[in-house]
C-alpha cells in the first residue's frame, strides 16, 4: 500500500484529496542533514513537503466541493429539488424559472469563492517558489522553498525570514545566539533570543556542519507558538551527548532573522505541519441570532408553501368532483389520463402547485446577505473616529459574519491590564525588609520622609537594599538594545554594554519598568554576554553566571533564575504574585510586607513579591541534575519540570515587594458608563491581586463609590461557599433598592461553579457590576460559557488583549482584541480587533446598531415581497380552477428576484442610518430599542408577512375589481387577457415593493435615488423591449405586445395609481399613528433631529431639500391626529437634564451629562 503512494504524481493526487495519512507516532525523529543509519531495521518516517496550502479548493475538487458546501444550505437545496421535479413532471411554469435563478446565486457565490481562492493560490505558489539555500553535499545549494526536507540543513541569512521551523544550530556569534522578531505571528515586535546547544554552535561553517551527526527527537507538531519539547543526540568522538530542547532552540516559519550575519538550522516541521500553518486554520464558526432567525423564518414559509400546495391540491380535487369540470367539453382526456393512478395524479398535481408557489422561499436572500455582512464590514476599517493615530491603527474585522451581532450584546467580559489600562508600567513604591519605599527624583525615600533630595545618581544602598535590586535586575528575561549610529540596517542593535542611547526591550511591561527602576536606583543591568549576566552596582562591575532560567507560567504565577555569584555562590532569584511567593517563605519581613502588598494593591498598583535562596553544593548538584532530566525528557516533560520547579522554589527569605502604576486608558469610564445606560452589563476578569482589581474598578468606574460592594473571596470549602452565596443573596434581597457589585475571586469561583453554580448565577445577575480577580485564562472562559448558556442565552462579548484572554474570547459570542502591547495572540484570535477600549462604544451603539437594523430590515423585507409576489398567484388559482395556470410569464418569474427588486434593499443595508450616528452616541438607551433580536421576534415577524398578505390581496383584487368588470379598455375595442391581467398585477407589484423600501429609508444618498428610481425604469424599459421585439430563440413569446397595450390604456394607468397608493397609504397611516401614540426611544430621538412636529414621515421625502414633498400630507394628518409636540417626546433627551437609565438593575447613581453619556 505505502509503495505505490512513494509515487510522486500518485502522492500529490492522495494529498490534494486530504487522504495523506498523519503520523501516529507521539514523537518524531530527525536525523540531521538526512544522514539515516546504515545499520538496522530503520524505517523512514513520512513528513509533509514545504509547500504552504492556504487555499481551500484545487483544480480537481473546486466544483465537487464547492456545489457541496452551497447545497449545503436550506434555500440552495429546496430549489434544487424544485429544478428537478421541474425536469421530471409536467409543470405549469419553465424549468428556466428556478434553474436560471439557482445557477445564478450558485455562480456568483462559486465565482466570489474562486476568485479568493485563486488570490491564496497565488499567495501560496509566490512562498512556495522562495529561494532558500540548503547544505547538501558538502556545499550550498540553492533551491524552492517547497523542496526543503525535515533534516534538511537550511542557512539563513540577516532579515530574512524562516522558510520552515528550524531548530537552531548555529549563528555567526560564539555563543549561537541570534534574535528573532514574531511579529508576523504573533504582533510581537520586540526581539527574542533563540540558542543552539554548545556541540553545534561552534560549527558556524558549511564545511564543518558537514561533518556533524545529530539525531534530533521531538514532539509531533501541535499549533502552540510558545511549546516545544524535544532532545538532541550529537556524536562526538564516539560518545553521544544528550541536549534538551525547548522554546528557545526553535525558529518559527515566519519569523524574521535580526542581528545576525546568518545562521543554520535543522528543519523539524514543514509545510503545513509548521506551527505558522497549524495556527492560521480556522476557528469554529460562530453563528449570529439573525442567521438562526433566518433559518426559523425560511421553515415558517416552507411550511406556509406546504400548505398552499396541500390546499390547492385538495381545492382542485373537490372542484373537479362534478363531471363537467374533471372533463369540460373543450378539455377530453386521453385514455391513458382516464387510466393512470389517481395517487400519483395527486402526488404530481402537489409537486405542480409547489412548484407554482416555490417563489416564496427567496433564493437571493443568502447571496444578498453575505454580499451586505462583506461589503459593510469595511466601514469598521474606514471610521476614523475607530483611528488611533498615535499607533497607526485602524479597527480591523476578522469576521464579517458578525456584524450585525455587535447590536445584540448584553454582557461585556472584560481584561483589566492592557484593555481597561495602558499597559505602561511606571515604578512608584516598594517595600524592603519591611521597610516601605518611594521614589522621588530618582532616588529611594523611606515613607514618611519629606527632606528635599536634589537630583542626581543613588550614591550608596544597605545591604538589603542591594540584594533586593540585585535579585530585580537579574531575575528578569530582558535584552538591551541601543541605536546604531553607523551603518545601521535595523534601525536599532543589540549591545552588551551600557551607552548613552541604551534602551530595555522587553517581552512584559512590567519586567522592563522593575530593570528600569533598579538602574536609577545604582543597580543597572548592563547586558549579557552568552550565559554571563553583567550588572553595575553603583559603578562597580560584577558578573553573574546564568545557570538556569524557570520560566514564568500561569500556574505557578513565579519566575526565577538560578545564577552563580562572583564568589562563587548558589543564588536562586524568585518574583511572582504574592499568593504564589508567601507561601513559600521561611524568612524574612512577612507580615509587614504583607501589609505594604495590600496597601500597594489599594491605590491601584500591581504587585510583585521578591525572595531568593542560597544552595550548597550538594543542594545545587542534585537540583541541576533533576532539572536536566526534566528537561530532556519527552513524555510528560511540563509536569515533570513543573515538580522539580515546585522543590526548587521552596524555603525563600523574603526580600521584599514592589508597586507598578498601571495608567488607565482615556475615556475608559465614559465607555463603561455609556455600555451600562445602553443596558449592557460589564464584567471585569483579570489576573489581578483582590484589592488591586477593585481599586481599579472604583477608578474606571466599573464599581460607583456608592455602590454596596459584596465579596466571595477565600473559600476554603463548598459548605462555606455555598452558605456565603445565601448571605449575599439575602443582603441583595433585603436592600434591593440600591445597586450592588459583586467581587469574586478564582478559588472561590471554582467552588461556585462546582455545585452551586444557579445560586451563583442568581446572585450576579442580581448586581449591577461583577469583578472577577485572580483568574486563570480557562476561568474566564468557563465564566463567559456560565453566562452564554444560561436560560436567557444573552449575547456575550469578551474584550481583551493578551494571551490569557485568548480562551473567553473564543468562547463569546463576539470576541474583540485589543492591538496592546502583550502581542497580537487576542487580535489574531478575535472577531473584530481595535486599538482602545473606548472605541468599543461606537463600534457596538453606533455600527452595531446600523448592522442590526439594516439586515433585519433586509431579511423582513425579503420575506415580505415574496409573499407579495407568490400569494396573487395562489389566489389566481380560484379563478381559474386550479388548472395551475401562472399568473406571470416565466421572465418575470425569473428576474423578479434578481433583477427587478435586488438593488434597492441591498444598497438600503449598507448605507442606512435611521437615526445619526452622533445621536446614537450620546443616548446610549437607544441601544436598548433593538436588544434581544427586537427586530426580528415574533410580532415584527408576523407585521411584515400580514403586511405582505395585505399588499398582496390588494394587488390582485385591486386589479381585478378596476378591470375585471370591462376587460375592453383599449380604444379599438380589444379585449384584455390573463398575460395582461397578470402583468398589471406584477406592474403594481414591483412599484408598491420598491416604493415600500423607500419609505423605510432614512438616509437617502444618490446611490438610493439612483437603485430606487432606475430599478423601477429597468422594469419598465426591460418589458417594452421584452415585449416589443420577437426573439427569435423563444418557441412561445406570450408577452408580445402586452406591455405596450397595457400602458397605452389611461384605466390601466389609473389601476396602477390607485393600487399603489392605496397600499401604500395604509401602511404610512400605520406607521404615523403609532409614532404618535407609541413612539419609541429611537422615533423620540428622530423627531428631535428633526426639529419642530412631524416634519418628515419615516419616507423618501427624508433626505435634504425633499421636506416639502411632505407637507400636505403633513399638514392633513396634523389635522386628524393634532399638532405632535416634540417637547413632549424630546423632554427625556433634554442636553441639559442628566442622563439616568430606567432599569435599576444598571441604574447610574449619579447624574451624568447627555453629552458625556
Amino acid at each position: 500500500m505505502d509503495s505505490w503512494r512513494d509515487c510522486g504524481l500518485v502522492r500529490w493526487v492522495w494529498q490534494q484529496l486530504g487522504c495523506d495519512p498523519p503520523n501516529h507516532s507521539e514523537t518524531r525523529t530527525v536525523y540531521v542533514a538526512n544522514r539515516f543509519p546504515q545499520h538496522g531495521h530503520y524505517v523512514p518516517q513520512k513528513f509533509a513537503d514545504n509547500r504552504i496550502i492556504s487555499s481551500k479548493y484545487t483544480v480537481l475538487n473546486f466544483v465537487p466541493k464547492n456545489l457541496f458546501e452551497q447545497f449545503r444550505r436550506i434555500a440552495n437545496f429546496y430549489f434544487l429539488i424544485i429544478f428537478l421535479v421541474q425536469l421530471m413532471i409536467d409543470t405549469p411554469t419553465s424549468p428556466v424559472t428556478s434553474g436560471l435563478p439557482l445557477f445564478f446565486v450558485i455562480t456568483v457565490t462559486a465565482i466570489k469563492q474562486g476568485y479568493e481562492d485563486w488570490l491564496r493560490h497565488k499567495a501560496d505558489n509566490e512562498v512556495n517558489g522562495a529561494p532558500v539555500y540548503v547544505v547538501r553535499s558538502g556545499g550550498l545549494v540553492k533551491t524552492r522553498s517547497k523542496n526543503i526536507r525535515v533534516g534538511d540543513i537550511v542557512r539563513v541569512a540577516k532579515d530574512e525570514t524562516f522558510p520552515a521551523d528550524l531548530v537552531l544550530l548555529s549563528s555567526d556569534r560564539v555563543n549561537g545566539s541570534c534574535h528573532v522578531t514574531t511579529a508576523s505571528l504573533d504582533g510581537e515586535t520586540n526581539l527574542k533570543t533563540h540558542l543552539a546547544v554548545p556541540e553545534t554552535a561552534v560549527l558556524q561553517s558549511v564545511a564543518n556542519l558537514d561533518t556533524l551527526i545529530a539525531v534530533i527527537e521531538c514532539q509531533q507538531p501541535e499549533a502552540d507558538l510558545y511549546r516545544f519539547v524535544g532532545r538532541i543526540t550529537v556524536r562526538q568522538h564516539s560518545e553521544d551527548i544528550v541536549r534538551p530542547l525547548g522554546p528557545e532552540n526553535l525558529l518559527l516559519r515566519g519569523a524574521r532573522l535580526k542581528n545576525a550575519k546568518e545562521i543554520f538550522g535543522v528543519a523539524v516541521y514543514t509545510g503545513m505541519e509548521a506551527k505558522m500553518a497549524l495556527n492560521y486554520k480556522s476557528k469554529s464558526q460562530k453563528r449570529s441570532a439573525v442567521e438562526k432567525s433566518m433559518n426559523t423564518f425560511l421553515l415558517v414559509y416552507l411550511i406556509i408553501l406546504l400548505f398552499e400546495a396541500i390546499l390547492s391540491t385538495i381545492l382542485k380535487y373537490a372542484w373537479q368532483a362534478e363531471e363537467k369540470w374533471d372533463e369540460p367539453w373543450y378539455n377530453h382526456k386521453t385514455e391513458q389520463e382516464r387510466n393512470s393512478s389517481k395517487i400519483l395524479k395527486f402526488i404530481s398535481d402537489f409537486l405542480a402547485f409547489l412548484v407554482l408557489y416555490n417563489f416564496i422561499i427567496p433564493i437571493s436572500l443568502y447571496v444578498t446577505v453575505e454580499m451586505q455582512k462583506f461589503l459593510g464590514s469595511f466601514f469598521i476599517g474606514w471610521d476614523l473616529d475607530l483611528y488611533h493615530e498615535e499607533s497607526n491603527q485602524r479597527a480591523q474585522v476578522n469576521t464579517s459574519d458578525l456584524n450585525e451581532e455587535l447590536g445584540q450584546v448584553e454582557y461585556v467580559f472584560t481584561d483589566k491590564t492592557g484593555t481597561l489600562t495602558e499597559n505602561e508600567m511606571q515604578f512608584r513604591e516598594c517595600s524592603v525588609n519591611g521597610i516601605k519605599y518611594q521614589e522621588i527624583n530618582g532616588k529611594l525615600v523611606p515613607e514618611g520622609v519629606t527632606v528635599d533630595f536634589p537630583d542626581g545618581p543613588t550614591t550608596s544602598l544597605s545591604m538589603e537594599e542591594e540584594l533586593f535590586f540585585k535579585a530585580v535586575s537579574l531575575c528578569h528575561t530582558v535584552q538591551i538594545c541601543h541605536d546604531q549610529v553607523d551603518g545601521s540596517v535595523d534601525g536599532f542593535q543589540c549591545s552588551n554594554g551600557i551607552s548613552q542611547q541604551q534602551e530595555y526591550y522587553a517581552s512584559s511591561p512590567d519586567e522592563k519598568a522593575l530593570v528600569e527602576a533598579s538602574r536609577r536606583m545604582g543597580v543597572a543591568f548592563s547586558g549579557t554576554n552568552g550565559d554571563i549576566m553583567e550588572i553595575r552596582t553603583l559603578g562597580k562591575h560584577e558578573s553573574f553566571k546564568l545557570l538556569h532560567v524557570l520560566e514564568f507560567d500561569a500556574n505557578r504565577r513565579r519566575m526565577s533564575v538560578i545564577v552563580q555569584s562572583p564568589s562563587g555562590d548558589k543564588i536562586l532569584f524568585t518574583k511572582g504574585a504574592e499568593s504564589s511567593i508567601f507561601p513559600n517563605t521561611k524568612s524574612g519581613e512577612l507580615e509587614r510586607t504583607r501589609v505594604h502588598v495590600d496597601d500597594f494593591a489599594s491605590k491601584g498598583l500591581r504587585t510583585l513579591c521578591i525572595a531568593y535562596r542560597r544552595f550548597t553544593a550538594e543542594e545545587y548538584l542534585e537540583i541541576d541534575r533533576r532539572l536536566h532530566e526534566a528537561r530532556t525528557a519527552l513524555q510528560q516533560r511540563e509536569d515533570r519540570l513543573a515538580d522539580v520547579f515546585d522543590l526548587i522554589e521552596r524555603d525563600l527569605e523574603l526580600l521584599g515587594a514592589t508597586g507598578v502604576e498601571d495608567k488607565l486608558q482615556e475615556k475608559v469610564q465614559e465607555t463603561i458608563e455609556c455600555l451600562r445606560v445602553a443596558g449592557i452589563k460589564v464584567w471585569v476578569l483579570t489576573g489581578d491581586k483582590h484589592e488591586t482589581a477593585v481599586s481599579v474598578s472604583l477608578a474606571c468606574g466599573h464599581f460607583h463609590r456608592t455602590m454596596n460592594i459584596l465579596e466571595l473571596v477565600q473559600q476554603k470549602s463548598d459548605r462555606d461557599c455555598a452558605e456565603q452565596l445565601r448571605q449575599l443573596a439575602r443582603r441583595i434581597q433585603d436592600d434591593h433598592i440600591i445597586q450592588h457589585g459583586l467581587v469574586v475571586d478564582g478559588a472561590s469561583l471554582s467552588l461556585a461553579l462546582r455545585e452551586h453554580e444557579k445560586l451563583f448565577m442568581e446572585v450576579c445577575k442580581s448586581c449591577s457590576a461583577v469583578l472577577c480577580c485572580r483568574m486563570a485564562p480557562l476561568q474566564k472562559a468557563k465564566v463567559v460559557r456560565l453566562i452564554k448558556i444560561s436560560p436567557e442565552k444573552p449575547i456575550t462579548l469578551a474584550i481583551g488583549d493578551g494571551a490569557n484572554d485568548v480562551s473567553m474570547i473564543q468562547e463569546a459570542h463576539v470576541g474583540i482584541g485589543i492591538m496592546g502591547k502583550e502581542g497580537r495572540q487576542a487580535v489574531r484570535n478575535s472577531d473584530y480587533a481595535i486599538a482602545r477600549f473606548k472605541f468599543l462604544s461606537k463600534l457596538l451603539l453606533v455600527h452595531g446598531h446600523y448592522y442590526y437594523i439594516r439586515i433585519a430590515t433586509l431579511v423582513q423585507y425579503f420575506f415580505y415581497k415574496n409573499v407579495c409576489f407568490i400569494t396573487p398567484q395562489f389566489l389566481y388559482q380560484f379563478l381559474c380552477l386550479f388548472s395551475q395556470q401562472t399568473l406571470y410569464d416565466s421572465v418575470y418569474l425569473t428576474l423578479y428576484n434578481i433583477c427587478f427588486t435586488s438593488l434597492p434593499v441591498l444598497v438600503y443595508s449598507l448605507f442606512e442610518q435611521h437615526v445619526h450616528p452622533h445621536v446614537l452616541q450620546t443616548k446610549p438607551a437607544l441601544y436598548r430599542d433593538i436588544s434581544k433580536n427586537a427586530l426580528l421576534g415574533f410580532k415584527p415577524f408576523l407585521y411584515w408577512t400580514f403586511l405582505g398578505f395585505g399588499h398582496a390581496f390588494v394587488f390582485f383584487f385591486g386589479s381585478y375589481f378596476l378591470m375585471g368588470e370591462d376587460t375592453s379598455l383599449l380604444g379599438n375595442g380589444q379585449m384584455f387577457g390573463n398575460w395582461t391581467f397578470g402583468t398589471l398585477v406584477f406592474t403594481v407589484m414591483v412599484i408598491t415593493v420598491t416604493m415600500k423600501m423607500a419609505l423605510e429609508t432614512h438616509f437617502w444618498t444618490w446611490l438610493n435615488h439612483f437603485v430606487t428610481w432606475g430599478s423601477i425604469a429597468f422594469y419598465f424599459i426591460f418589458s417594452l423591449f421584452y415585449g416589443g421585439i420577437i426573439w427569435p430563440f423563444l418557441h412561445t413569446q406570450d408577452m408580445y405586445f402586452v406591455f405596450v397595450q397595457l400602458l397605452s390604456s389611461g384605466s390601466a394607468w389609473f389601476a396602477i395609481i390607485i393600487v399603489v397608493i392605496t397600499c401604500l397609504f395604509l401602511d404610512v397611516m400605520k406607521k404615523v399613528a403609532y409614532r404618535h401614540l407609541y413612539p419609541t426611544s429611537t422615533e423620540k430621538a428622530q423627531l428631535t433631529e428633526t426639529g419642530s412636529g412631524i416634519n418628515c414621515l419615516d419616507s423618501m421625502c427624508c433626505y435634504t431639500g425633499g421636506e416639502t414633498a411632505c407637507v400636505p400630507i403633513r399638514r392633513l394628518l396634523e389635522r386628524m391626529i393634532g399638532r405632535c409636540n416634540p417637547a413632549r417626546f424630546s423632554r427625556s433627551w433634554s442636553e441639559t437634564e442628566p442622563c439616568y437609565s430606567n432599569d435599576r438593575s444598571i441604574l447610574t447613581l449619579s447624574a451624568m451629562d447627555s453629552s458625556t453619556c
